[in-house]
């Protein structure tokens, strides 16, 4: 896989197909080009232990995502609601957009 490449996009429904959270479905918050790596929502938590700043905050212990490389999810379709390969196409009007292989459907980014 080439570095800084990927079909996935922000908001995009996706399934992890390997690894310790495998099945589980969740939505791509943050996507790391360089890195090859997404950050989905509930998936591959950790915990943070935070050190207490000053004498009135206490310390704490913080859960939060991290990140898991793309080759490990796979994007569910909204239409079939299938996990699904990626192609793209090319419309009359230029526009360039990207297509289920499953289904054929075209695939929007869910907006916020």
């Amino acid at each position: 896989m080439r570095q800084g490449y990927t079909n996935l996009r922000v908001n995009d429904q996706v399934e992890v197909i390997a690894g310790k959270d495998k099945g589980r479905v969740g939505k791509v918050l943050k996507i790391d080009k360089q890195a090859n790596r997404a950050v989905v929502e509930r998936i591959n938590m950790i915990k943070r232990h935070m050190k207490p700043t000053d004498a009135t905050k206490a310390g704490q212990i913080l859960e939060k995502e991290s990140s898991v490389h793309i080759s490990n999810l796979m994007l569910v379709c909204p239409e079939c609601t299938k996990t699904v390969r990626i192609g793209k196409k090319l419309l009359e009007d230029g526009t360039k957009v990207r297509v289920c292989k499953g289904c054929g459907a075209t695939i929007q980014t869910a907006k916020k």
